[in-house]
């Protein structure tokens, strides 16, 4: 079976002889009254990679999105949600709704709606906390993030960034020999931006493959946070275990990081390639989440239903905004050549077959949203 399915982009893997010893697996007591120096250290090199001043681990982004909003919506705040914004970042916005902020939702990638929004606020007592994801894999684009926080600081907001899709992939100095750019920083480093009045939101569980996540910016932002955080109060910190993989996953990225980027970039551009020569093609850019482009007359469930009929399995989800599914390939480091043309082989087999699928064709699988 060719899985296409898992966003442990770079491959990581973290078996247990890889990983240090521990003495307990957790403390048994709140992360506010218990935190580990591995938790410290790990916090603050994820903070430094990221370009930030300090750093906070939590055992999910859903832990620190609730907890964020939880805090920042006490405050007179407007909140300004682009409107690919992932999920987990909406629930959290959610919560600080239900404490009676104002959500304001803007198109995708659109700062010129984001500051007519703005301004048509202006002189309203409420600090504009303006949420975005730090880049899209379904359009394959990184936010307009210099322009996002040129409008928050114009009217003295806060630009916070779901940053998980970067974590990983993005980094600084993109050229010919490293398409994603070097260290793996995510899109503040891709960027080059450093400043105080953002806040990055990240899981590892994409880029570097354990499952935990970080709160990233200021120190006084990342203090203001941990005085205020309820989770910390009421939940554990992540577990010894995941706390040595995330040490084990920094340490692989800064001796081997920058290899596996360039295998991974490479790796996309040849199934894009080859789909190209078979006259189909794929949105997402150079970015492991590949969406094939629909074909007229093909059926995305029962083109999904195929290609696991032949060995291969795909993603199958929503299309966004009501548009019919779509089926995407999640590439990683750990594929082979071999395995990419096979991929390529079979989709352009199924997709040029003698019967073409009718929409509508056959029973909708799992679908997922990205």
């Amino acid at each position: 079976m060719l899985d296409f399915t898992s966003s442990i982009y770079l491959g990581f893997r973290h078996p247990s002889h890889s990983l240090g010893p521990w003495q307990n697996l957790t403390a048994g007591a709140p992360a506010a009254l218990s935190e580990t120096a591995g938790n410290r250290l790990a916090a603050r090199s994820l903070a430094e990679l990221q370009g930030c001043e300090r750093g906070l681990l939590a055992p999910s982004t859903l832990h620190l999105f609730w907890d964020l909003f939880g805090i920042l919506g006490n405050e007179p705040t407007a909140i300004y949600l682009d409107s690919g914004a992932y999920p987990i970042a909406r629930w959290g916005v959610e919560r600080a709704a239900g404490k009676g902020t104002r959500v304001r939702e803007f198109s995708h990638h659109s700062p010129e709606v984001l500051r007519r929004l703005l301004q048509r606020q202006k002189g309203r007592n409420a600090r504009p906390l303006i949420v975005t994801d730090g880049f899209c894999p379904a359009c394959g684009r990184p936010a307009p993030v210099a322009e996002y926080l040129a409008c928050a600081r114009i009217h003295g907001g806060l630009l916070i960034i779901d940053d998980t899709q970067s974590l990983g992939i993005l980094g600084h100095s993109p050229c010919r020999a490293a398409p994603y750019g070097r260290g793996g920083g995510g899109v503040l480093r891709r960027f080059g931006i450093h400043d105080p009045e953002i806040i990055l939101v990240s899981s590892l569980a994409k880029g570097f493959g354990v499952p935990m996540a970080v709160l990233s910016g200021s120190r006084e932002s990342i203090g203001l946070f941990e005085e205020r955080s309820e989770t910390r109060v009421h939940c554990s910190q992540p577990s010894s275990a995941v706390i040595h993989a995330a040490l084990h996953a920094i340490r692989v990225n800064s001796v081997s990081g920058d290899a596996l980027r360039l295998r991974l970039a490479r790796l996309v551009a040849r199934f894009r390639g080859g789909l190209a020569d078979a006259g189909l093609s794929t949105t997402g850019g150079i970015f492991p989440f590949q969406t094939l482009v629909p074909v007229p007359g093909i059926d995305s469930a029962s083109l999904h239903e195929n290609l696991l009929r032949r060995g291969v399995k795909a993603v199958l989800h929503k299309g966004g905004r009501g548009k019919a599914p779509l089926v995407s390939f999640i590439i990683t480091a750990r594929h082979t050549p071999f395995e990419i043309d096979q991929a390529v082989e079979i989709i352009d087999e199924i997709v040029n077959s003698e019967t073409p699928m009718r929409q509508n064709g056959g029973g909708y699988g799992k679908l997922v949203h990205v």
